[in-house]
C-alpha cells in the first residue's frame, strides 16, 4: 500500500462495521418497550444467537476497550450473575416459543472468571429455555493467565465448542506497556487444558499497533503462537482512545507505532500467517484449510457481526448483561452500560434496554453492501440495491467512492464495486462511502489501517 493512500485513508477514525449502523447512532427513544415488542414478534422457526456478557477482570490491560471492572473480590460476579439469570428469565417469557439456538457467546471482561459450578448452572439455565442442538456452537472469551485446569473441564462438560484466547504480543516489553505479562508457557497450557477438555476450536486474538511493537517482534509473537496451532487467528489493530477509554492514558502515546508503521505490521503478521497454510479471512481473520470460515468464505456466505467475521448466520441475536446488544429484524437494542444500573432495571421487573435504532429499509441495504465489502471486498451494488427497489446510481455517485476510484483504491464495473487487492487493509474507509452517517460521529473509533 503506498504510503500516500496509507497517510489519506488509514489515518481516518473509522468503524470497524461489526453492525449498521453503528453504536454511536443508537438513541434512548428506543427501549423497553420497543424491545419487548420485538421479542414478541420473533418467529417460532428461525434459530437465534445469544450473546452473554461478563464484565469483570481481575485487573486492567491498559489497551482494553472493552466494558469491564475490576474486582478481587468473587460477591460482585456471583451478585451479578443472579441479576444475569433473572434477566434471562424475562427474555424467556417474553417470547411467545421456545427457539431453538445456533450459537451462543460469552464474551467480556473475562467470562471464565465465573466459578466452574457457577458456568455449569448458567448453561443448565440456557438450556431449560432454549432448544440446544448438537450443532448449537458455543464460544467462551479466555484469558490463559486466569484458566485454571477445572474451569476448562467445566467449559468441556457444558458443550463449549471454541475459545478464544487473548493473546495480544508475546514481547515482554509490550507486556509492560500494556499491564498484561503473558507467557508463552502460560498460553500453551490453557490451550492443552481446554482441547483436553474437549473444546476442539482455538482462535488466539493478536494485536498489532501498540507501543513498543515492531515488525519483527510482532513476527515473533505470530510464529510462537503458530507451534501452539489455533485453528483461527483474529488480528486487531490497536485503538487508542484515552477520551473514551481512561485507563489507555497508562500507555505512553509517544511509544505507539505510527500509521505506516501499523500496516507494516499487520502486513508482515498476514504474511507469517499465511506462509504458515493459514487462509486470510476477510479482513483481519485466518483459518486453517478445512475451517468452517474458509468454507463459507468461499461459498460467498461469509458474515461479519459484534465477534468479527463469522459463520452466523442467525438474523437475530439476543444480547444478556450490562452493555450487552442484541439485533432484532426491526432493530438494534442495547442494555445499561453500568452494571449497577443494569441490576436496578432487571430487579424492578423491567428489560434493562438504555437504547437502540430502529432499521429503515435503506439502513439494511447499506448494510448488506458494507458487510459484503468487508467480507469479500466487493460488493454487487446494483443487484443489492435492486432486491431492495432502491436506485443504485444514487449510491454510487457520491463523492466519497468517486474520490475512491480516482486514488485508485476501488474500481467500479456493470454496478460492481471491487477493492484493489493491494489497499485491502482500507476497506473501511471504502464502507465508509456507503454509511450515511459517517460524519456524525467518530470519536469512538479506531484508525482504518
Amino acid at each position: 500500500m503506498s504510503a500516500t493512500i496509507l497517510e489519506k485513508y488509514g489515518e481516518a477514525r473509522l468503524p470497524r462495521y461489526t453492525s449498521y449502523p453503528t453504536a454511536p447512532r443508537f438513541s434512548p427513544t428506543i427501549g423497553a418497550g420497543s424491545y419487548g415488542d420485538w421479542l414478541e414478534q420473533l418467529p417460532a422457526n428461525d434459530p437465534v444467537s445469544l450473546y452473554l456478557h461478563i464484565p469483570f477482570c481481575r485487573s486492567m490491560c491498559w489497551y482494553c476497550g472493552c466494558h469491564t471492572s475490576i474486582t478481587l473480590q468473587d460477591r460482585p460476579i456471583l451478585d451479578y450473575l443472579t441479576v444475569l439469570r433473572d434477566e434471562i428469565r424475562m427474555v424467556a417469557k417474553r417470547i411467545p416459543h421456545c427457539l431453538a439456538v445456533d450459537e451462543v457467546h460469552f464474551g467480556g471482561g473475562t467470562p471464565t472468571i465465573i466459578d466452574p459450578a457457577e458456568f455449569l448452572s448458567l448453561m443448565a439455565l440456557l438450556r431449560e429455555h432454549y432448544r440446544f442442538s448438537e450443532r448449537t456452537g458455543i464460544a467462551v472469551e479466555i484469558d490463559p493467565r486466569r484458566l485454571t485446569a477445572e474451569m476448562a473441564q467445566a467449559l468441556g462438560a457444558a458443550g463449549v465448542t471454541r475459545a478464544s484466547l487473548g493473546v495480544q504480543s508475546f514481547d515482554p516489553v509490550v507486556q509492560k506497556a500494556i499491564n498484561r505479562i503473558q507467557t508463552q508457557k502460560q498460553t500453551a497450557e490453557a490451550t492443552d487444558n481446554l482441547r483436553r477438555a474437549g473444546v476442539g476450536g482455538i482462535n488466539f486474538d493478536l494485536i498489532y499497533g501498540l507501543p513498543h511493537q515492531t515488525v519483527q517482534s510482532c513476527i515473533d509473537t505470530a510464529n510462537a503462537a503458530i507451534t501452539m496451532l489455533p485453528d483461527r487467528f483474529a488480528v486487531f489493530g490497536y485503538a487508542h482512545i484515552p477520551s473514551f477509554k481512561k485507563h489507555q492514558r497508562m500507555i505512553d502515546e509517544s511509544a505507539l507505532p505510527n500509521g505506516a508503521a501499523r500496516s507494516e505490521q499487520a502486513e508482515a503478521i498476514a504474511a507469517t500467517l499465511v506462509a504458515a497454510g493459514y487462509r486470510q479471512i476477510g479482513l483481519d481473520h485466518f483459518a486453517l484449510p478445512g475451517d468452517d470460515l474458509v468454507r463459507v468464505q468461499e461459498a460467498g456466505r461469509l458474515r461479519r457481526n459484534f465477534q468479527g467475521y463469522t459463520t452466523d448466520n442467525c438474523a437475530t441475536l439476543i444480547g444478556f448483561g450490562a452493555s450487552a446488544i442484541g439485533r432484532m429484524n426491526g432493530g438494534y437494542v442495547q442494555n445499561e452500560v453500568a452494571p449497577g444500573l443494569y441490576a436496578q432495571h432487571i430487579a424492578s421487573g423491567q428489560l434493562a434496554t438504555a437504547k437502540g435504532y430502529r432499521l429503515t429499509g435503506e439502513d439494511n441495504l447499506r448494510a448488506e453492501i458494507i458487510e459484503r465489502l468487508m467480507c469479500d471486498f466487493r460488493a454487487e451494488v446494483g443487484t443489492i440495491c435492486k432486491a431492495y427497489g432502491f436506485d443504485a446510481s444514487a449510491l454510487l455517485a457520491n463523492g466519497r467512492l468517486g474520490e475512491l476510484v480516482s486514488d485508485g483504491v476501488v474500481t467500479i464495473a456493470d454496478g460492481v464495486v471491487h477493492v484493489s487487492p493491494k489497499h485491502r487493509f482500507v476497506v473501511r474507509a471504502v464502507a465508509a462511502a456507503f454509511d450515511a452517517y459517517i460524519d456524525q460521529s467518530n470519536r469512538t473509533h479506531s484508525k482504518a489501517a
